[in-house]
């Protein structure tokens, strides 16, 4: 039976793809960075998988006068896995791949009474595993179990192959394997699967989803095909010049402020001054001012201590590469920074010669507390962050104690510059330096397997701070107001700018698409307010990209929702989650929503109402006036913002929880009192009521401050016992106690 499958996957095809070839596999830590700058890293030309199982017994059906395949790389579908499973909840799981490729699939389909004849399919930021649903526990954030809630099979690929960073390049291949056209053949394939499966020869209907680097593939993914996605959801998105610049601003800030994050924190805090540039100098107030107007949340800057560089890791060494002449143009020539102002990077430039002493292991690392993760996510995680590898990976090197001790500066990353012996000429990308340890962040395995003790090296990070205002010299044209700042009034760029916009070259290698908003099918976009990684006004940009091409027919076509007190990451464990809250329920209401409108017309809720000042994305305070689907939530202590009391005394709150018209009901009334994120307390709600208002009183014992929270939750059909589609929103206050 798999071979009629396959026979109907390759003879229904109507549109054919020229000069493609097969390439070895590429990998490397160019994977990332070069994917982005324009060279794919994915090979094909995998050896075949044996003991490939069949649909047996089951009849192979038409496609209902769909083209299936346009890829003649992707012609010869197999299924090597197909049984059922029971977590997280009951599903039949299908594994396969592509001959002649590394693109590997997972498909879950749910029992025949619980489909309603569509699947979503999750895009990855990069190309990853097709086994990553079933590692997330049952609950809100299993993609499993919210499809088939959802009447819906799941799709997720590896993207066209698992990137290994640490084996060197090879010849680079077509970067639109990894961006649409791997997921794009599953997406075919997994038609043919569940009409045979389902005994239907109706075609499913298709909706994908992706969130950052997965946003931006997400819409190349529907930019640069027809009939194979009905609808998409991208998420937490950039824009055309989001690389490296989101980062780059940010880390300059990071850099300039960091002793003054607790004043900047609190003045924005409920009840605070409200004016974060009070005690900071002239340098630190223009850091603060251009990072701000560049996009970056203010409230954001909470997370200080523990954002860490994210992505600016990998993408440092991609800005390297595309433009190598910066780094020594920096401080050598007028109109930079190094050059201009040298004075600035006092106490942060690190130029130390010595030799190697001798390498560590992770296993080492683990028992000196030494953290080894390269972008940081779990610095404060007290499960995991000191936890023993076992195995190979204890015995990785992950780093080398020098023979001397180098000085000690903010180090936010650098380079290990080698000297001598077998990798003379050689440099490996630096994470920190922890006394005489240097951790090594993304790099050539065969270049840290070469380097012996006593080979002459040097901890240098030139190149990184030089990195860090790069933004300023890659000035755009003016549908990016956010650059603004840096032109004069003629609106010519005031500093020197470099030969080309790189960020535009790195996400068409991304996602295959220059992000026109040209597509085919309904999209709605989630983004987040506090997103620090992805700018709030880039959903903007690419809504009026959106606009551009549709004019007048948008609203038949696109929707943005934006969500309050949300940050970039969309994993389980929340960072500080008395402060903020998921968006996990707005991206599942929003597949939900695209999939009616695409399937049924019904049209969603309006997009959020906004403006943008200064870079910065403004909402109005009701949820009459702001619309979208997420709950407003307001909160008041003792009738303010703030209050001031003694250890003992009774203080009152009074919240309301407000749902936007068409969004919902109010389900859920949460408090918290210690910052712990908890929400221990409840208050009850009426059903099916659009608008609460809830109070509770309380007695703080111990002298300090506090920040109390009242986090609300909306679902569409007035749910309280789900998992899905739960959106929340909070608020919050201060008390004083003395």
């Amino acid at each position: 039976m798999m071979t009629t499958l396959t026979q109907t996957f390759q003879t229904e095809t109507s549109i054919k793809m020229q000069g493609i070839t097969c390439q070895p596999p590429l990998h490397r830590i160019a994977g990332l960075v070069l994917l982005m700058a324009g060279l794919s890293v994915i090979g094909a030309c995998s050896r075949k998988i044996e003991g490939q199982a069949s649909l047996a017994g089951e009849a192979s059906p038409a496609m209902s006068g769909e083209a299936v395949s346009a890829d003649p790389l992707f012609s010869a579908p197999y299924i090597d896995i197909d049984e059922w499973r029971d977590t997280p909840v009951r599903h039949r799981y299908i594994h396969g791949g592509f001959e002649g490729t590394e693109t590997r699939f997972s498909f879950y389909f749910p029992p025949s009474d619980q489909y309603e004849g569509r699947f979503f399919q999750h895009i990855t930021p990069i190309p990853e595993s097709e086994n990553l649903a079933p590692k997330v526990p049952a609950g809100e954030y299993n993609k499993i179990g919210f499809s088939i809630d959802s009447g819906a099979y799941f799709i997720e690929t590896n993207g066209g192959g698992h990137l290994d960073l640490s084996v060197p390049t090879g010849t680079p291949m077509d970067p639109t394997i990894t961006a649409y056209r791997a997921n794009a053949a599953a997406a075919r394939f997994s038609r043919l699967v569940a009409q045979q499966i389902y005994a239907t020869g109706k075609r499913p209907f298709g909706y994908a989803y992706g969130g950052s680097g997965g946003g931006f593939r997400t819409i190349g993914s529907i930019e640069n095909t027809k009939g194979v996605w009905d609808g998409v959801v991208p998420y937490v998105i950039g824009s055309t010049m989001a690389i490296p610049n989101m980062f780059s601003v940010r880390m300059h800030a990071m850099r300039i402020l960091k002793d003054k994050f607790p004043q900047i924190v609190d003045a924005l805090e409920p009840g605070g001054s409200g004016n974060p540039h009070a005690g900071l100098d002239k340098e630190e107030s223009e850091a603060l001012r251009e990072v701000t107007r560049m996009g970056f949340p203010p409230q954001a800057w909470f997370g200080y201590k523990s954002m860490g560089l994210h992505g600016f890791a990998l993408l440092y060494q991609g800005v390297r590469a595309a433009d190598p002449s910066y780094f020594t143009e920096f401080w050598t020539k007028p109109g930079y920074l190094g050059f201009d102002n040298p004075e600035s990077f006092d106490g942060y430039r690190l130029r130390f010669e010595t030799t190697i002493a001798e390498p560590v292991t992770a296993a080492a690392a683990a028992s000196l507390r030494i953290h080894t993760d390269l972008f940081e996510e779990f610095r404060g995680n007290v499960d995991t962050a000191f936890q023993v590898p076992a195995g190979a990976d204890a015995e990785k090197v992950i780093g080398f104690r020098l023979a001397q001790t180098p000085p000690e500066v903010d180090f936010l990353g650098g380079d290990l510059i080698i000297t001598s012996g077998a990798a003379m000429g050689k440099e490996h990308a630096l994470a920190r330096i922890v006394g005489d340890v240097v951790v090594l962040g993304a790099g050539d395995k065969a270049t840290v397997e070469s380097l012996k003790a006593g080979d002459e090296v040097s901890v240098d990070n030139s190149n990184f701070l030089a990195a860090q205002t790069y933004h300023r010299h890659q000035v755009p044209g003016p549908d990016f107001p956010v650059w603004d700042q840096f032109r004069d009034q003629n609106g010519m760029p005031v500093y020197p700018q470099r030969p080309m916009l790189i960020g535009p070259i790195f996400v068409q290698a991304t996602s295959g698409s220059k992000m026109t908003g040209v597509f085919d099918g309904k999209m709605i976009v989630v983004a987040s307010l506090w997103d620090r990684e992805a700018m709030p006004w880039q959903a903007d940009w690419y809504r009026q990209r959106v606009a551009q091409h549709f004019g007048g027919q948008v609203d038949q076509h696109f929707r943005l929702f934006y969500t309050e007190h949300a940050l970039h990451a969309d994993k389980p464990r929340l960072k500080d989650a008395a402060r903020v809250v998921p968006y996990q329920g707005m991206l599942q209401q929003a597949l939900r929503d695209v999939s009616a409108w695409a399937e049924k017309g019904i049209e969603p809720p309006p997009s959020t109402e906004y403006r943008i000042i200064d870079g910065q994305v403004l909402v109005p305070d009701s949820a009459a006036n702001r619309k979208g689907i997420q709950p407003v939530v307001t909160l008041a202590v003792n009738g303010g913002e703030r209050a001031e009391v003694t250890a003992g005394e009774t203080v009152n709150f009074t919240g309301t929880i407000a749902v936007p018209p068409g969004a919902g009901s109010v389900v859920k009334a949460e408090w918290d009192f210690d910052g712990a994120g908890t929400f221990p307390l409840s208050s009850p709600v009426a059903d099916g009521a659009s608008e609460v208002t809830v109070s509770i009183t309380h007695k703080f014992d111990q002298p300090g401050t506090w920040f109390p929270a009242l986090r609300g939750g909306s679902q569409r059909q007035g749910d309280s016992t789900t998992h899905y589609g739960v959106i929340r929103n909070l608020d919050r206050v201060r008390v004083v106690v003395r």
